[in-house]
């Protein structure tokens, strides 16, 4: 059995958003969207050179130009968790950090934290001040507070 162009676009274009919208990732959609053109034309008669060609800067204008937009879209609605309005805040060692002992607390809006150093060789005295970098898991990933006047001291 041979299969048309026609019918191979129509198949990639099913495919593409199939998967698109199993993983809402937005990473395919874009192909689907070059599939499309190329469909078109196929539909006009279009060789299939030109239908591949247009398929593939098809995908890639639309990836480019559109994508940006896309995802700015799609994360209006999103709002930071707790744990991540947590970064760029300060924070009270209540334990001593030593990554190499795997020790360290800190606290912060009036919460305990597992703290881990943001350089593993840094210990970080209790009662001392800084500010959290990160979050992996349930810990906090901290360094000394920045100060204008000695640039950024990990």
């Amino acid at each position: 059995m041979s299969l048309s162009m026609l019918q191979f676009w129509l198949i990639a274009i099913a495919l593409l958003l199939l998967v698109e919208f199993a993983t809402s990732a937005l990473t395919t959609i874009w192909f689907a969207g070059g599939a499309l053109i190329a469909l078109i034309c196929a539909v006009i008669g279009g060789p299939v050179w030109l239908q591949t060609a247009l398929f593939v800067a098809g995908s890639l204008i639309l990836l480019v130009l559109t994508r940006p937009l896309a995802v700015r879209f799609m994360s209006k609605g999103k709002t930071r968790t707790n744990a991540d309005s947590l970064i760029g805040k300060e924070a009270v060692v209540t334990e001593r950090i030593d990554n190499i002992k795997s020790t360290g607390a800190a606290q912060v809006n009036g919460q305990i934290w597992t703290a881990r150093s943001v350089n593993p060789e840094h210990v970080i005295e209790k009662d001392e001040i800084v500010m959290i970098r990160a979050i992996e898991g349930v810990k906090l990933i901290v360094g000394k507070r920045i100060d204008n006047s000695e640039g950024e001291n990990n």
